[in-house]
């Protein structure tokens, strides 16, 4: 997106109507849309002008195209102002790829808006070190040569807020090139002390700078976190004598929290823990008549006990959640809560607000429908009869749970309510409480997910769950990592309550482990549903979500059980966790990079984070080498971009197995083996070398 100086007129005066200005003065008339020194397509940006996004510790990369006509040389700084109001000034590099494009890193560690803009700028003295260079080699021009140095030096020495040091050094200098001496000029044209001066401030008669732009910074979760859900009613639930089964409870589910964080995941997600409608109560595996006993579900929500503000009975009371809402604290965890605006037939809003639903010809109430999908339990919000009405107490269900405890909440199909909305009220609550975090649960067109992003979700649901070719993924993770992460922030989710894909559904064991290894390290936002660690894979014929669902009946399983008897993926998923919480390479978004195999099934990329942003002084670099085809044993050779972390091609260096512990010597060029029904991923940290 291009930088803009003022706004079209109706008429563009020539340059020769330009009045005049002072020396390295460049605010033009507003007809023009460029600066003297263009500055073009800046970036962090967002579609539609919104603010971009990063998280507290992210590593965003800033560039800018910026060039001037001619041979001389410009520089390119970012300047960033911080929510505290403290002002850095960053020098940016150029590509050498012949875009013109220059950029810098810089990892935002304050939480709150950021502000930034780019400023080229006439370089001087490294165009005058250029050409003195090459002058003085071919005897060309030496004496004007050293006599434009020593007026450069002589003005740089001029600015007063110098140090007196750097004055004393440039006059002196300046004193020297006075002689027209070649060698002279040549020395000090290569001097890297002096070129040093002038890098870190620089001597320029033109100045250009982009107009400053926002960039919001959310707190550590909004960009990192490891996910799990699951149903509070099934954990603790228990079968009677009489067949019928007792719920469980907030009190009986707060038992499975140390499990759960031992695990290493950090947020704990729950559907909806309201009251459940009777009418049309759905039954077991979604049938239309729910026998005695079926709890329905929770996503047809309100009854007699009330509606998004309630607590289902069985469940506890509202202490008993502010209770859950602070065990869960204790073990490290966050509650994330479903937020899905709708109702059942018999919820308050029904007969307090019927404007608020659609009403047939014949008088009803239209039902949600996805055809050829129907939910017959559930009516849909109509925002067009009273959007203010119903965006007010949308704000206020929000608010009342905020002040329970909760600060993130999966929002249940926000592509079926205005995308207006949404922005409206996302801005509300964080303009009281900016921890509060929102993920978008949409799986719609492109185009839809990306605005639910841009105008404010901080997290987004993704395709991610039907990418599980080589290929799908490699395009899939290169776009969610570069294209659309200055305001996208992709939860890599393997499965929902919603979702088994045929992938999962028939690639066994293999296929859990792989896809589990693929969403921990490739983005830093992941999510199970309870049941994966058990490998919980049959389908309802005919759809994608498992048999029995758990949305509409309880489930009951031996965790501790099935890890015993080695029937659990819960130590390959603690394994991830802790490999996540030891390498801030994985705990970053940008930094995906594809490198390339031999095999059209075997996945390679890397993550890199530099050594200045690692907080430990050494660059952390990790190697993924997945087998995405859970049937099989493949042997391939992996090819490498070895530069991308610093070594050069050809040059060995030692990778450690993050998952077995073994130690291997590799270069650009690697042999691999992965069996599928063994060990079908390596996740390979690189080694530092002596």
């Amino acid at each position: 997106m291009a930088a803009r100086a003022g706004t079209r007129s109706s008429a563009l005066r020539s340059p020769a109507q330009i009045p005049a200005r002072a020396p390295g003065h460049v605010d033009l008339p507003g007809a023009l849309r460029t600066t003297r020194l263009p500055l073009l397509d800046p970036s962090p940006a967002v579609p539609g002008g919104f603010p971009a996004k990063a998280f507290v510790g992210e590593v965003v990369p800033f560039h800018v195209v910026s060039f001037r006509e001619g041979h001389d040389i410009i520089g390119v700084h970012l300047r960033l102002t911080s929510p505290s109001g403290e002002e850095t000034l960053h020098r940016l590099s150029p590509r050498h790829d012949g875009t013109d494009t220059w950029s810098a890193d810089v990892a935002l560690d304050e939480q709150g808006t950021w502000r930034y803009r780019f400023e080229a700028f006439a370089d001087d003295f490294a165009t005058w070190a250029h050409a003195a260079a090459l002058k003085v080699a071919a005897g060309v021009d030496v004496p004007v040569m050293a006599a434009l140095g020593a007026e450069l030096l002589e003005r740089a020495a001029a600015e007063k807020d110098r140090p007196a040091a750097q004055r004393r050094r440039l006059l002196t200098d300046a004193e020297s090139l006075r002689s027209g001496d070649g060698a002279v000029t040549a020395a000090l044209a290569a001097d890297p002390q002096l070129t040093e001066i002038f890098r870190a401030r620089p001597v320029t008669a033109i100045r250009s700078a982009t107009t400053e732009q926002n960039l919001v910074v959310d707190r550590l979760a909004a960009g990192v976190g490891a996910w799990y859900e699951f149903f509070p009613r099934s954990e603790g639930a228990k079968r009677l004598r009489d067949g019928t089964v007792r719920s469980g409870t907030f009190r009986t589910a707060t038992k499975r929290l140390p499990e759960v964080a031992a695990m290493g995941f950090d947020v704990v997600y729950l559907v909806p823990i309201h009251p459940i409608g009777i009418t049309n109560r759905k039954g077991r595996n979604n049938t239309l008549t729910a026998e005695q006993g079926d709890p329905g579900s929770p996503y047809a929500i309100g009854a007699e006990e009330g509606g998004h503000d309630a607590i289902h009975p069985d469940l506890g009371t509202l202490a008993d959640f502010r209770a859950f809402v602070r065990a869960a604290r204790k073990e490290g965890l966050e509650i994330a809560l479903d937020l899905a605006l709708q109702a059942s037939p018999d919820h308050p809003w029904v007969r307090q607000h019927p404007e608020w639903f659609t009403t047939l010809p014949d008088g009803s109430i239209a039902y949600a429908e996805n055809p050829p999908k129907k939910y017959q339990d559930i009516y849909p919000l109509n925002f067009d009869n009273d959007p203010a009405g119903i965006s007010a107490e949308m704000l206020r269900v929000v608010q009342h749970w905020v002040a329970q405890g909760v600060k993130i909440f999966r929002v249940d199909n926000p592509h079926t309510k205005p995308l207006q909305f949404w922005e409206w009220l996302i801005a509300e609550v964080n303009a009281v409480d900016p921890d509060v975090i929102f993920l978008a649960e949409a799986f719609t067109r492109p185009a839809v997910m990306r605005a639910l992003a841009a105008v404010g979700f901080q997290q987004s649901y993704s395709y991610f769950t039907w990418r599980n070719t080589k290929a799908e993924l490699e395009e899939f993770l290169t776009s969610v990592s570069h294209e659309t992460a200055d305001y996208m922030r992709p939860n890599l989710f393997v499965n929902t309550h919603d979702i088994l894909t045929e992938y999962l559904q028939f690639g066994g064991r293999a296929a859990y482990r792989v896809r589990a290894c693929i969403a921990a390290t490739a983005g830093p936002i992941y999510g199970v549903y309870a049941g994966y660690e058990l490998f919980e894979n049959v389908a309802r014929p005919g759809s994608e979500e498992n048999i029995d669902n758990e949305k509409y009946e309880y489930k009951f399983r031996d965790w501790n059980g099935a890890e015993a008897r080695g029937e659990s993926l819960a130590p390959l998923l603690r394994r991830l966790n802790e490999v996540r919480a030891a390498h801030p390479a994985l705990r970053q978004l940008r930094n995906f990079s594809t490198h390339w195999s031999d095999d059209d099934a075997v996945l390679v990329y890397s993550k890199h984070l530099a050594a200045p942003f690692t907080g430990s002084g050494h660059a952390d670099t990790i190697i993924v080498v997945a087998n995405v085809d859970p049937h099989s044993v493949r042997e391939t050779t992996v090819h490498l971009d070895t530069t991308r972390w610093g070594v050069p091609l050809g040059h060995p260096f030692e990778v450690e197995d993050l998952l077995t512990g073994a130690i291997w010597t590799w270069s650009d060029h690697n042999y691999v083996r992965l069996d599928a029904f063994a060990e079908p991923v390596h996740i390979l940290k690189v080694r530092e070398r002596s």
